[in-house]
């Protein structure tokens, strides 16, 4: 996540979580027609009543606090089946299930791979890509994201 993203997370996490959920992850997307695009997620699921009361919430802070310079869109929504991991801890919730990661550096001549999450190791994933242990140091991430399995 970047530093943009993670001062915006610590910024709305209260304001979230008062309402009753998670603040899954945020992206901070620069360039024309910005966006701020925060996920939540609740136990229950999440309903398009609780993103608009979620953006509703956080517009107000967002327009007091003044956090981020000129015009963005704001969008709320829930991550989905398919839900983007964006910490280390969501690694670890989701252990033995098939993830579509994409590196900074390539970690066994591949930058892009679905993979199944074997293990967290510290700060390491444990991934098994066909057959084969690859080991990809968390800080090689880039983006990450569940693939679901429709069986």
């Amino acid at each position: 996540m970047s530093k943009r993203a993670e001062q915006l997370k610590e910024l709305l996490a209260p304001v979230v979580e008062d309402l009753g959920y998670t603040l899954w992850g945020v992206q901070y997307l620069q360039g024309r027609g910005s966006v701020l695009r925060l996920f939540i997620d609740h136990d229950d699921g999440i309903n398009v009543d609780d993103c608009a009361l979620v953006s509703h919430e956080v517009s107000g802070v967002l327009d007091v606090e003044d956090p981020i310079p000129g015009d963005y869109n704001l969008e709320v929504s829930s991550p989905g089946l398919d839900r983007p991991l964006f910490e280390l801890s969501h690694f670890e919730r989701y252990q033995g299930e098939s993830v579509q990661l994409t590196l900074l550096a390539p970690v066994a001549g591949k930058r892009k791979m679905t993979a199944t999450l074997v293990a967290v190791d510290g700060d390491t994933l444990v991934m098994e890509l066909d057959g084969e242990s690859l080991r990809v140091p968390y800080s090689q991430v880039d983006r990450a994201r569940l693939q679901p399995r429709f069986d």
